[in-house]
């Protein structure tokens, strides 16, 4: 290709860990053109990462290319050092990372953030810094530019954080933009504006983009061609159309049918759901009745309502998830259930238990009988303790039989959650992220609570583990009879798992019902939005997968007389 803004062929990199040599990328070979969005595609571990960093000379201290070669346009940058590199990063190369909180300057504006990359390439003149600054952060959507530009990270949503890296990235008009899981993170409206706006920026300068994904459905709408890792070395590239329609890989296979945005298959039936919930109407494991939360803002404004009379019912042994954007009131409605925060007004009755009038008895009860599971296993479990201890706690902690009677517990358990035994013996950090996944959901189990709430237990998981423990969660609700509140902001995976969900709007419930319906007839204007905004759903229209199909041949109008009305629908009434 003659207009080749990134070529790397035969690359081989290599890490060094506690003296030992692992291979990490065995012989990759891609060609990125100008104005092209090429997608790096693969599991966790499979070397999308550190192809790219290698490509740009941002390899781990203990990385190295072993073989093979990388070119920046006709530069050869193979052998290059940090400081050849320093010199064309912001110019030749842009980098949009994952984590927008963990890649900007807690103590630096935001202004100051974005003006690094100009002042570091000579850029003297402090009022042209400022004035191209906030042309930026206009261009990348940032209201009201001149006053973010003046405020700290910690002011601004996740979403605002990850325009002002875009910002940056593009501050100099790169020729190679790349995005390394720079949407994973965030919710399916924000992403969609970020992606949009990548596009835009593309098609405006020519900019190439190599766009580093675990999700098909993004890369599927987004790319023009796709290159597929497995374990360091490719298992097959090309269009992207032509090779997700007809994938010649097993492997590439497993991810699409993994990949939830992709599939419609293992959706709910509706009419078999309806027919759950009435048989258990009368059993309720959460009642949730017009439940408000507010926060002061000082004496000169009102209060902020993060919950705004919210309400909805889970029956036994059901999943219910609750969905919205960032700052529509989530994580309070979880925090106050799980009872971490005390509501304004309302009330919460959890597995029988009244949250808003725990005293230090029931509490101790409640937590036997709630538990919950995080979107981050790693900050969740001790890092000092063998995973045998991590599990055996609750028991410990409860009196739940002698130490022999523990241990064969916690084995069966871990048996239970699909671990080999072998991993008793070891701390978290020795695990993958997907094995530690499991290790925090034995752990919530290991009491048999009645309901478990699981804040966006699997978004940072790639799509394989993500569906090997989705499967995991719908697996012990059969066996145990457990009941899910799940958290969650990926729409694609709440279709799936969730037997009813309810809709948040800044605080409010906008609707309601059974899950499937939801999807296939969404009677609000923000459930519409949050649901085209759904990515894959260029390539479903091409393949002609509607997201209005229900599965098994159940459509809406089979069991529209069950519907209760809008928002409000059976399952999760107000």
């Amino acid at each position: 290709m003659s207009d080749a803004v990134l070529t790397v062929s035969g690359l081989h990199v290599d890490y060094v860990v506690n003296d030992v040599q692992q291979h990490a990328v065995r012989g990759v070979d891609l060609v990125l053109g100008r104005g092209e969005v090429l997608a790096l595609v693969g599991e966790s571990g499979s070397g999308k990462t550190t192809t790219a960093q290698a490509a740009t000379g941002l390899l781990a201290a203990n990385g190295r290319i072993s073989a093979g070669s990388v070119h920046l346009g006709d530069l050869d940058v193979t052998k290059w050092n940090d400081r050849q590199f320093a010199a064309v990063r912001g110019i030749r190369i842009g980098w949009i990372p994952q984590d927008p909180g963990g890649s900007l300057n807690p103590v630096k504006r935001i202004g100051d953030s974005v003006a690094e990359v100009l002042r570091v390439h000579k850029w003297k003149d402090k009022n042209a810094r400022r004035r191209h600054v906030i042309e930026l952060l206009d261009r990348v959507g940032i209201p009201e530019p001149d006053l973010r530009a003046r405020q700290y990270p910690h002011e601004l949503s996740g979403g605002m954080k990850q325009r002002v890296l875009i910002a940056s990235a593009i501050a100099l008009e790169p020729d190679l933009l790349i995005a390394d899981e720079a949407t994973s993170a965030l919710d399916v409206t924000v992403q969609k504006t970020i992606l949009d706006l990548i596009d835009e920026l593309r098609s405006e300068s020519g900019t190439a983009v190599l766009m580093v994904t675990h999700d098909l459905a993004v890369a599927a709408d987004r790319s023009d061609r796709i290159v597929v890792l497995q374990r360091g070395r490719v298992q097959e590239q090309g269009n992207t159309r032509s090779v997700l329609a007809a994938p010649s890989s097993e492997y590439t296979r497993q991810l699409l049918r993994d990949a939830p945005a992709l599939a419609v298959t293992g959706r709910r039936p509706v009419r078999e759901t309806v027919e759950l919930l009435e048989s258990r109407i009368d059993e309720p494991a959460i009642t949730v009745r017009s439940l408000t939360r507010e926060f002061s803002r000082g004496r000169k404004q009102a209060p902020l309502r993060a919950v705004d009379d919210v309400s909805f019912t889970v029956a036994r042994g059901t999943t219910h998830a609750i969905v919205g954007e960032s700052g529509s009131g989530k994580t309070t409605t979880a925090r106050i259930i799980m009872g971490f925060q005390a509501p304004t007004a309302g009330t919460a009755i959890v597995a029988g238990h009244d949250v808003t009038e725990l005293d230090k008895a029931s509490r101790r009860a409640f937590r036997r009988d709630v538990q919950m599971v995080y979107q981050n296993p790693f900050s969740s479990l001790d890092p000092r303790q063998r995973i045998e201890a991590i599990v055996a706690e609750p028991l410990r902690n409860y009196g739940l039989g002698s130490t022999a009677e523990i241990a064969t517990t916690v084995k069966t358990m871990i048996d239970r959650v699909a671990l080999p035994a072998s991993v008793l013996g070891r701390t978290p950090r020795e695990l993958s992220g997907g094995q530690r996944q499991r290790v925090a959901i034995a752990r919530a189990l290991i009491l048999r609570p009645s309901v478990v709430v699981l804040d966006e237990a699997v978004s940072a998981l790639d799509v394989t583990v993500q569906a090997q423990i989705l499967e995991l969660l719908e697996e012990l609700q059969r066996e145990l009879g457990v009941t899910y509140l799940f958290i969650s902001h990926d729409l694609s995976v709440v279709r799936h798992i969730a037997h009813t969900v309810s809709v948040l709007s800044r605080g409010r419930v906008v609707e309601s019902g059974v899950t499937e319906q939801v999807f296939a007839d969404p009677q609000d204007e923000y459930t519409i939005s949050l649901i085209e905004a759904i990515p894959g759903g260029v390539w479903a229209a091409e393949h002609h997968l509607t997201r209005s199909t229900s599965h098994a041949g159940t459509s809406h109008a089979d069991t529209s007389h069950h519907a209760t009305g809008t928002p409000n629908r059976i399952g999760a009434s107000t």
